[in-house]
């Protein structure tokens, strides 16, 4: 056959192939190989201390949080100290600025009127409280 042979013989020989297999599987066996052999050279060496245990302080802190409660009456008492709706904004005002997270609960009574509440809620969203929640409690048995 001249010249219709196949295209792996030149000549008359055949053509050197590097075969891709086998090398991906000697390049992974030198690969754990090393990766063993590194992990066995590492010697840890320990310095054995005494080191002071740390005790959590108890905080005597309140967290910082606005406590509106509003009596059957209509009446309105802030941390427990009452106040007049002015006086309440006012503090208010006051504890905003020097949080500007600051959350306010509200507390109603069962028997408020739902327009204190409401009139309430808008004075606290109006002074610019992030976050208001109402504060509620189970029924009693």
């Amino acid at each position: 056959m001249a010249g219709g042979g196949s295209s792996s013989s030149v000549g008359g020989r055949k053509k050197a192939r590097i075969e891709i297999i086998p090398l991906i599987d000697v390049m992974f066996f030198l690969l754990a190989s090393f990766m063993m052999v590194s992990l066995s050279m590492q010697k840890l060496q320990v310095i054995k201390m005494d080191l002071p245990t740390a005790v959590a302080q108890k905080t005597s802190k309140k967290p910082d949080v606005f406590n509106i409660e509003i009596s059957r009456t209509g009446d309105i008492s802030v941390d427990s100290k009452r106040m007049s709706l002015i006086e309440m904004e006012k503090a208010l005002k006051e504890r905003i600025a020097a949080n500007t997270n600051l959350p306010v609960y509200i507390k109603a009574d069962q028997k408020a009127t739902h327009g204190m509440v409401i009139n309430i809620l808008d004075v606290v969203k109006g002074d610019g409280a992030p976050k208001v929640s109402f504060a509620i409690e189970p029924p009693k048995d």
